[in-house]
């Protein structure tokens, strides 16, 4: 069995390290080939960022899907969701993206996906993950052996359909918005230029749009991060701008000031988009903003929320067949209709076709959200010590409703705190919310000086 896969973050995507350290070819071929192993013979999807030690990864993986009989369908460099969707439509075993997605260039991920696209759930991780550790894997021999066969049109034609049939296409056409795009380098590059420019006939202004050379600001699409898209849609004088991430799942939003609207208030855009289009309720996660809730109800539907991470907000998005979800606190935004992703270009069309819909701005569709004030921050913790964190917390605070399906969250009429492990470091990860800034404050101050003593 390959030494450190302890050191490796096993999460509720697939797996996750420092390339060379804990992730390193020999790993990832196991990992493929106990993948191969659970899916049993036949095709399976894979494809990549832009990171350097992708094509290296890739080539790992693609030897350990080979070596149990599995037929590798190689897309190249595309967007996750790009993948997860040929995934799920072409009757595949099951598909591998070698991303990690918004995380530093020195780490990279394999994200699995079953036949239908979907991440794992909780029991098909397990068993995998189990697998893995038995290291007794199918060998293939002889004529078993398959092949490796390419494809890359397919996939992207297939993805613009599904999203843009969604969409009034003609409209968004004839109003030729100025656009500017930031792609980090990444694998929705050539894609994302491809999508504004020629399949919605934006004029489009880009920057960072290079796949071979990621990635020149950090991965995060964040205000703090997109200074220069800021700055190119204020001297271009574009109407919109969108920032992605490596793996073109996550998306944000500048509006025609420049100004990066909150992640939270991007989700509650696309939930308003959604809403008008097709019946059904919203799921997001925990940390996902009330105005979420309060878009959700002038529509006259339920919102439903789940613990953080895609996975698990998609499975409570299929229990309840909502009409869309996402996770706030990361711009993912999760449109059944085209398919159970988290999906970059999803949000994007849904802006665009609101913006070609109501003839108004990206600040002026913003303006029409509920104000709230939220904070996030994270404080250190000794392992050990979690449970009694978590009870002293809720004890301290008596008088709120408590929700204990990941972490603690604490819950008023006007405000909220979560405070949960990280997945990754011994940190407590907070996020607070409330309608005033004092409250949000001091709600967020309180909390911290209980966890810090």
């Amino acid at each position: 069995m390959p030494q450190r896969e302890h050191l490796l973050k096993i999460g509720v995507s697939g797996i996750r390290g420092v390339v060379g350290e804990f992730l390193t070819p020999a790993l990832a071929c196991a990992f493929a080939q106990a993948f191969g192993t659970y899916v049993g013979s036949g095709r399976v999807v894979i494809g990549r960022d832009t990171r350097a030690s992708g094509p290296m990864l890739q080539h790992a993986v693609t030897c350990g899907l080979l070596a149990t009989g599995c037929d590798v369908l190689d897309v190249g460099v595309l967007p996750t969701p790009t993948i997860q969707i040929f995934t799920g439509a072409t009757r595949a075993r099951g598909g591998i993206a070698v991303t990690a997605s918004h995380n530093p260039p020195e780490y990279n991920a394999l994200k699995l996906f079953n036949a239908q696209g979907l991440f794992f759930n909780h029991y098909e991780r397990n068993e995998l993950v189990d697998l893995y550790h038995q290291s007794d894997f199918r060998q293939a021999v002889n004529q078993e052996i398959r092949c490796v066969f390419h494809d890359y049109d397919t996939p992207v034609t297939m993805h613009f359909q599904r999203v843009l049939q969604h969409v009034d296409t003609d409209r968004i056409r004839r109003k030729r918005f100025r656009v500017a795009l930031d792609s980090v380098n990444g694998a929705g590059s050539l894609v994302s230029c491809r999508f504004l420019r020629e399949a919605l006939g934006c004029d489009l202004h880009a920057i960072s749009v290079d796949p071979a050379k990621p990635f020149p600001r950090e991965a995060e699409p964040r205000p703090d991060t997109l200074g220069e898209l800021a700055e190119l849609v204020r001297r271009e004088r574009c109407e919109v701008g969108f920032g992605q991430d490596p793996d073109g799942d996550r998306l944000a939003v500048v509006d025609e000031h420049g100004v990066v609207l909150e992640n939270d208030d991007v989700l509650a855009l696309a939930v308003d988009a959604a809403l008008r289009r097709v019946p059904g309720d919203v799921v997001v996660n925990l940390t996902t903003s009330m105005a979420v809730d309060d878009v959700a109800s002038r529509h006259g539907r339920r919102i439903f929320r789940a613990p953080v991470g895609e996975a698990n907000v998609v499975a409570t998005m299929q229990s309840v067949q909502a009409a869309i979800g996402g996770e706030g606190s990361n711009g993912g935004i999760i449109f059944p209709a085209a398919h159970l992703c988290r999906d970059s270009y999803t949000g994007m069309a849904f802006m665009l076709d609101r913006m070609a819909e109501t003839g108004l701005s990206v600040s002026q569709l913003a303006e029409h959200l509920p104000r709230y004030h939220r904070k996030f921050g994270k404080v250190g913790f000794e392992h050990g010590k979690l449970g009694p964190l978590m009870q002293a917390l809720e004890e301290s605070f008596p008088e709120a409703q408590a929700d204990r399906s990941d972490g603690v969250k604490l819950m008023w009429p006007d405000a909220w705190i979560h405070v949960r492990a990280s997945n990754t470091e011994p940190l407590l990860r907070l996020a607070a919310e409330a309608k005033s800034q004092d409250r949000m404050a001091s709600l967020y101050a309180k909390v911290v000086e209980l966890l810090e003593n």
